[in-house]
């Protein structure tokens, strides 16, 4: 189920950015009076799902859930329509409008995306705004994976900037330390204020270690409900008690209870619980993964800040957000060509997309992440690669500054080069996912 709620997410997503992009170039081909023969969310080689046909326009559905087009008449795309080409061109093709003309419809594409992530973060804001905890809240300190710990990080640490910058969003602090390729953390340990250098080569291992939760907070263990057929229920552990020692062992934190109790694992121990004033002593038996079943509740620990906007305040912060989301984007690709970092070993497909999406269905992360998506798919689609929005970018570039166009048959050539480069990134992609899904690394 959990797959398919997933699987859902990303067709419903995939789809408003297909259809918005092609949109794009639809409107924009309409507007400079170009004939569009073809309008298709997914691509549909040998058959069509469905299809109707309005105007001069066939209007369909395809099979193959990759993406999707539009056809404009004499133009050289993934169709490689060389009969068409062959024909002397007529007033109402692609090829005869004036070049100014033909990039406007060229950039179509990816100015809706980047208007529709706009939209989306404008509406999330006006909605819901934006709730955030405050790094200087994080008053126990953080809990850091084995990763984090080889970074110089410890549980406890406070963090108070990162490369000399203060990061007023904790959430943003991951973020911060790889997309900036961080040099020192500079942390709170034991009342004393201490730099941490990040290692040189590190990012790479913390890019391929792939955890979003290589830092988190650190939170008591406090328990707030239980799960199915819990251990710790059966042995008489109630909601609202704090576990606060493991077999004689005091703690305080979550994050200590889970290291100390893998060497129990198996076996009968008794575990303190602080309740009402008192101290208890519960004998439980570990069970073999070391899950007790219970919950906790991290929000009830720390003040988080909530930004309420109005309908008007929200379009310039919806606008700012786009634009950080633009630049963060372009990082990553930054990262990805990265010779230190190898970036690329960490590229993912549709696989790794999907997985981003929440195991329940929730309207607000959908909407984020399909904000994150059409900005990701505004830059890809903009790249100078021949076949994609940015090759043709390029070639009208030159044909303006040139003025002299490249030849047909160059065009075509290019585009079957730009079609391997894409089908090489996706084998690329799907060849992680692959090793990604037999190592156990997708939930």
């Amino acid at each position: 189920m959990v797959v398919l709620i997933k699987a859902l997410q990303l067709i419903l997503s995939l789809s408003i950015l297909v259809i918005v992009h092609e949109f794009g170039h639809f409107i924009a081909a309409k507007i400079f009076k170009t004939r569009v023969e073809k309008f298709y969310l997914f691509f549909n080689p040998g058959f069509s799902i469905f299809k109707f046909r309005k105007g001069e326009t066939e209007y369909g559905l395809g099979w193959l859930p990759l993406g999707g087009y539009v056809k404009i008449s004499g133009m050289i795309d993934e169709s490689m329509d060389k009969e068409q080409m062959k024909q002397p061109p007529q007033p109402h093709e692609f090829r005869a409008k004036p070049a100014w003309q033909r990039l406007i419809i060229m950039l179509g594409g990816v100015t809706m995306n980047v208007i529709l992530a706009i939209i989306i973060y404008v509406g999330m804001l006006s909605a819901w705004g934006e709730q955030y905890l405050p790094t200087s809240q994080v008053k126990y300190g953080i809990t850091v994976d084995s990763m984090a710990q080889q970074m110089g990080l410890r549980n406890g640490d406070k963090i108070l900037s990162v490369n000399g910058d203060k990061v007023e969003v904790f959430r943003n602090i991951p973020g911060k330390i790889i997309l900036d390729e961080a040099e020192t953390i500079t942390v709170k340990r034991d009342g004393k204020v201490k730099t941490i250098t990040i290692p040189d080569g590190f990012l790479r291992k913390l890019i391929k270690h792939n955890s979003p939760n290589f830092i988190s907070v650190r939170i008591p263990f406090e328990v707030n409900g239980f799960a199915k057929n819990s251990v710790a229920r059966e042995a008489g552990i109630e909601k609202g008690d704090k576990i606060v020692g493991i077999d004689g062992e005091q703690l305080r934190f979550l994050d200590q209870f889970k290291d100390k109790v893998k060497k129990y694992k198996g076996e009968k121990v008794d575990i303190k619980v602080a309740r009402n004033g008192d101290t208890l002593s519960v004998p439980l038996n570990i069970p073999d993964n070391g899950i007790i079943g219970v919950a906790t509740n991290p929000q009830k620990y720390f003040n988080f800040k909530t930004r309420r906007y109005s309908f008007f305040e929200a379009i310039p912060a919806g606008t700012v957000k786009a634009y950080e989301g633009v630049g963060n984007y372009l990082k990553q690709l930054r990262l990805l060509f990265s010779p230190e970092v190898k970036a690329y070993e960490s590229v993912g497909s549709f696989i790794t997309i999907g997985n981003i999406f929440p195991s329940q269905w929730d309207w607000q992360p959908f909407w984020s992440l399909t904000a994150f998506l059409s900005i990701m798919l505004a830059i890809l689609n903009i790249l100078p690669i021949p076949a994609l929005d940015g090759g043709h970018v390029m070639f009208l570039m030159y044909e303006i500054i040139a003025r002299r166009k490249p030849s047909d048959k160059f065009l075509e050539y290019a585009q079957i080069v730009g079609m391997i480069i894409l089908f090489s990134i996706l084998i690329l992609a799907l060849g992680n996912d692959i090793l990604r899904v037999i190592e156990g690394k997708f939930s």
